[in-house]
């Protein structure tokens, strides 16, 4: 009996773990990453430093290497205070789906007022 619940309550904190989400902060911003070499990155065209213990994790929150991650792809990132790329998040598709920017839609332009014609008075 105390064997069947010792099996029980592995499998409970098993599935728990496996159903753990992850947490992406709301002031991360979005871009899209490619490691170029050693501890350098582009994001979004621009070259950026990874921090010394700067963490990389895929879409299952798993640590990876910069030279692991696939090119290009859309992550969510922090940067410290000295600007460099301390915390990425991989995203899924559905994740990348989600935080896409809206497309900006243009005002359409404004018809001008029609000008008396030269020489006529009302």
């Amino acid at each position: 009996m105390l064997r069947l619940l010792a099996v029980a309550l592995i499998a409970c904190a098993s599935v728990a773990a496996h159903a753990q989400l992850r947490t992406v902060p709301a002031d991360a911003k979005r871009g899209t990453m490619r490691h170029l070499q050693d501890m350098i990155v582009q994001i979004d065209r621009t070259k950026a430093r990874l921090a010394p213990g700067a963490q990389i994790r895929d879409i299952h929150n798993r640590l990876v290497l910069p030279t692991a991650v696939a090119q290009p792809t859309v992550v969510k990132y922090q940067v410290d205070a000295l600007g460099q790329v301390a915390r990425v998040w991989i995203l899924t598709a559905e994740e990348a789906a989600a935080s896409a920017p809206s497309p900006v839609v243009k005002p359409a332009p404004m018809p001008l007022p029609a000008m008396p014609a030269a020489g006529k008075t009302n």
